[in-house]
């Protein structure tokens, strides 16, 4: 198995495991949130696969000074639909991630556009896992604030 194709089953197993958390959410609690700071449960939702559009961009070296979200203005309607709309910049990040060879994970350098560090294609990648891995992590907290049966995501 190359590199590329053990990030993309890292990507596909942490992602079921968030829509597992994210499909118990009653469209009564969209809009809870811990604290006055915090995103909302379906903001957080929205953040998780909205960052895959931004992250493909990333990856591929493109721009992110003209950065504008197809999901602009566009509202949330369920789960449902905002996985619909998402699937296709999935797709086509985890396509990037598949074209890259051994040799580019560990040699490429990528800047990420919000503290402009510099850090190996791999290693960012590995990062994106963890990003949304710390989200799964809070939206379980967040349904147990609300009370909500919380799935079981370790099957």
């Amino acid at each position: 198995m190359t590199q590329s194709e053990l990030l993309i089953l890292n990507f596909t197993e942490i992602r079921r495991k968030s829509i597992k958390l994210w499909k118990v959410l009653p469209k009564s609690h969209y809009n809870w949130k811990p604290d006055e700071k915090a995103m909302t449960a379906t903001e957080m939702i929205r953040h998780v696969l909205e960052a895959d559009y931004g992250w493909n961009i990333i990856i591929n070296n493109g721009s992110m000074t003209n950065y504008k979200t197809p999901w602009n203005n566009r509202p949330f309607i369920s789960v449902t639909d905002e996985l619909e709309f998402a699937e296709p910049y999935r797709n086509t990040f985890l396509e990037s991630v598949r074209q890259f060879s051994d040799t580019e994970l560990n040699e490429t350098e990528v800047i990420h556009p919000g503290n402009g560090e510099k850090k190996i294609l791999g290693n960012y990648l590995l990062r994106i896992g963890y990003h949304e891995s710390v989200h799964a992590g809070q939206f379980l907290s967040y349904l147990r604030a609300m009370n909500i049966s919380r799935p079981e995501i370790w099957d």
